[in-house]
């Protein structure tokens, strides 16, 4: 029997899920976004960058001021030139982005067999399905079925364009320790660091959905005065009736004198 090589339309749709973040009056969970954070930090970070999320925007999410500020001191992040004109290390602030694993794309080709880890500061705005795809995409591995042409090196996600997927299986239970004593199951890390990551597109959108509401309530208000005085200031000449007749009892004019 020939073995069927995948094409870059085979790939499974991936379920819906309730996300409880997505919704108009929803807003994300801070314990999963920190649970997350530990998943990116320990697991993801270690192949993928996450250029475009400083530690200040960390603060008042998953994270305080000290603890965002003492992760940052936790890394050391080249800077300069100095007076010399030499470049220098120092420790971390709030204003530095969370590290790259690598310092240029070749180096990550290099270090992973070719492939290269995109970065995930928007990478469920940048797959069809957002969020279900990503989650689906991290439980997902399976054997390949009989009859599929696997090429070497690579794993077989049912979720993955082509099939072909070059990233081996990045969780397994117990991966993480969570600081809260929430069991690290691959669905719970899978479905923490999917919520951390969707932030990550989007970490102003809590804030969006709360100045969304305050204007939607704002105009409601200013609509139904604006009705209001419409009704009671216009009603007396709206319900007014013109009516004209004919009258012939005008007096005649005066004969002209000419």
């Amino acid at each position: 029997m020939f073995s069927k090589p995948l094409l870059a339309s085979d790939a499974l749709t991936p379920p819906t899920y309730a996300w409880n973040f997505t919704g108009m009056f929803d807003s994300f969970d801070a314990a999963s976004l920190r649970r997350g954070f530990e998943v990116y930090r320990n697991v993801c970070a270690t192949c993928h960058s996450l250029r475009y999320i400083h530690y200040r925007e960390l603060v008042g999410v998953s994270h305080t001021q000290e603890q965002a500020k003492a992760l940052a001191q936790s890394v050391m992040v080249k800077d300069g030139p100095n007076d010399q004109g030499e470049m220098f290390e120092r420790k971390g602030r709030l204003a530095d982005a969370l590290p790259a694993p690598y310092p240029n794309e070749e180096a990550a080709r290099y270090s992973n067999g070719g492939a290269y880890p995109p970065d995930l500061s928007l990478i469920t705005k940048a797959r069809p399905h957002f969020e279900n795809y990503l989650f689906s995409l991290l439980t997902g591995y399976r054997d390949a079925p009989h009859g599929v042409n696997l090429r070497s090196g690579l794993y077989f996600n049912p979720y993955m364009p082509g099939g072909n997927i070059a990233m081996p299986p990045p969780l397994s239970d117990e991966l993480v320790d969570y600081e809260d004593g929430t069991p690290a199951t691959v669905s719970q890390m899978a479905k923490d660091v999917t919520q951390f990551l969707s932030w990550a597109a989007e970490p102003e959108s809590d804030i969006r959905k709360k100045r969304g509401i305050w204007e939607l309530a704002l105009f409601g208000t200013l609509g139904c005065l604006a009705v209001y005085g419409k009704r009671f200031k216009w009603n007396i000449y709206k319900t007014q009736k013109i009516s004209y007749t004919n009258r012939t009892d005008f007096p005649k004019s005066p004969p002209s004198s000419h």
